[in-house]
């Protein structure tokens, strides 16, 4: 990092999923000389996902890690400067914006881009780890079409479990619903959805005690909460987590706007939120899709809407002059 040190970007893109890689790749070719901090996870979920088959342009499917690599290397190719660092903090009271990689170099950015998406809630169980992108998802948008005339459980009670239940049953002969309470809290209208379809069945008071499977999933140990009586399904091929996922915006609380969940809240249809020259975009904004293809939509706008501001804000006094490049 001593490269950098010190040095003033036009654009510091902080995270490095679809959001965060395509936010790189229109800077770049804005001649914005972006540079990308990539985070604790570079690549974001993608790289925990195996087949993905509903982004444009790969008609036989692609895997996670190298789609997001080609992502990487088309950011590369026009001149993103993409690196392997922590961004741990940012200065909000002037600017150009001054932000610590790693605790230990400093660099600062008349625009940021955030992108340090979402990570989605899992039981840390370890059989749930070990088969995690191997029969165990917690996107079944992404993975539902995988299991097709089979077996599958969904383990959550809100609106999101709801949806997604429903939505499997489109391509699963049956969606069995494990929660932990004897009712559900999703909405009224989520809850009367998911009873009136009959592919789908519930196991209350339950919680999931064991995937079975040791290079797939081959069925599931389910614990009942009040008699303790263990069940296994054997003909169970997948399981769905669906308890919730959380934005990555610790860094930003108490600063920019958010939801009661952390998402960061931007004016209208733009990127842009509380301060000047900040953008948001992908799953750190984006409560409701949490699609690669709309996380990469969403970074698209960001950098369009950083393009304007810079060039809009080159000559207001706010900005640092002697630190403009």
């Amino acid at each position: 990092m001593k490269d950098i040190e010190g040095k003033t970007y036009d654009v510091v893109i902080v995270g490095s999923g679809p959001a965060g890689l395509t936010a790189a790749l229109y800077a770049a070719r804005a001649d914005l000389n972006p540079i990308i901090f990539e985070g604790p996870e570079p690549g974001g979920q993608l790289m925990q996902t195996t087949d993905v088959e509903n982004y444009p342009g790969y008609p036989e499917g692609v895997m996670g890690p190298k789609m997001m690599e080609d992502f990487r290397q088309q950011a590369k190719r026009f001149g993103a400067d993409c690196r392997y660092g922590y961004v741990t903090r940012i200065d909000f009271d002037n600017r150009p914006y001054k932000l610590t990689v790693d605790e230990e170099a400093t660099v600062y950015a008349h625009a940021i881009i955030i992108a340090t998406g979402a990570s989605a809630m899992w039981l840390d169980l370890p059989s749930e780890q070990r088969l995690r992108g191997k029969g165990v998802s917690a996107c079944a948008t992404c993975d539902g079409a995988f299991f097709r005339n089979e077996h599958v459980v969904i383990v959550g009670g809100g609106d999101t479990a709801m949806e997604e239940a429903t939505f499997l049953t489109k391509f699963a002969s049956k969606v069995t619903v494990i929660h932990r309470r004897d009712e559900l809290r999703a909405s009224k209208a989520m809850q009367n959805r998911a009873f009136e379809n009959e592919k789908i069945e519930f196991m209350w008071d339950s919680e999931l005690q064991e995937v079975m499977g040791e290079q797939a999933v081959q069925g599931v140990k389910v614990k009942n909460n009040k008699t303790g009586e263990v069940t296994t399904l054997e003909d169970v091929t997948g399981v769905f987590i669906a308890i919730g996922h959380k934005p990555n915006t610790d860094l930003f609380k108490g600063v920019l706007s958010m939801d009661d969940v952390g998402y960061i809240k931007t004016k209208g249809q733009s990127t842009e939120t509380d301060l000047p020259g900040i953008f948001a975009s992908g799953d750190a904004m984006d409560p409701i899709y949490r699609q690669a293809v709309t996380a990469a939509g969403t970074g698209c706008r960001a950098a369009l809407d950083a393009e304007r501001y810079l060039a809009d804000n080159k000559d207001e006094k706010a900005i640092a002059q002697e630190h403009w490049k």
